[in-house]
């Protein structure tokens, strides 16, 4: 956490400023949130320490569903689901889980030049502007939800356990993305992406299977 918390951190002023921007929110809601926000990441807890999960699933001044919409129809990003895309394993070797955590982005696939990042996050600048320095060449931005990276995220983790257990060391398991001992929703379980499925539960005018390849 303290590696990435200015990250993460950045990474949410900067949503919650495009959020009021972009009339998504209200201010005195985005004010809450912040001060919520401050509490949670004062435990460490980086699965947690985002505002728009406050916004979405605890407060609910927000649906994620209208984010993605508005994410596809004014800023012309796809939307893909990771559950249904075969990641390739030197892309989920060299990620980085913090970072992933504190952006809620993943870099899931990479052809010559092209880098491809999946996002809940992808109206705040300090997400993009992060992945674009950290992975060079250009980013082709998939639009999805913080369920389905959270759920990629943790079968990474998990996978990461499992081979440190063959290997003598390391322990696997999962928890539920925004654990908090029973009381918060499960983000993305009443969300807009079909269980089981890459088709969106709503007409999208972007992509809604897995990108091509430039």
């Amino acid at each position: 956490m303290s590696e990435h918390r200015p990250l993460l951190m950045r990474s949410n002023r900067l949503l919650g400023s495009a959020l009021i921007e972009h009339n998504l929110v209200k201010f005195e809601d985005l004010e809450a949130a912040n001060e919520r926000l401050l509490e949670i990441a004062a435990t460490g807890d980086m699965r947690r320490s985002s505002v728009l999960s406050i916004l979405a699933y605890e407060t609910k001044v927000l649906r994620e569903e209208d984010l993605l919409h508005h994410v596809v129809d004014d800023h012309g990003v796809g939307v893909i689901d990771l559950r249904c895309y075969e990641v390739p394993d030197e892309v989920k070797r060299d990620l980085d889980i913090s970072a992933c955590w504190a952006t809620w982005s993943v870099p899931f696939d990479k052809e010559e030049d092209f880098h491809f990042v999946a996002t809940a996050y992808y109206l705040s600048p300090a997400v993009r502007a992060h992945w674009e320095k950290t992975l060079g060449g250009q980013i082709i931005w998939q639009a999805t939800t913080m369920d389905i990276i959270a759920d990629f995220l943790d079968r990474v983790a998990t996978e990461r356990g499992e081979a440190g257990k063959r290997l003598g060391g390391g322990k696997s398991g999962t928890r539920p993305p925004f654990a908090t001992g029973g009381t918060a929703p499960t983000v993305g379980s009443k969300g807009p992406f079909i269980s089981g499925g890459s088709k969106p539960a709503f007409p999208l005018t972007g992509n809604t299977q897995a990108p091509m390849h430039p």
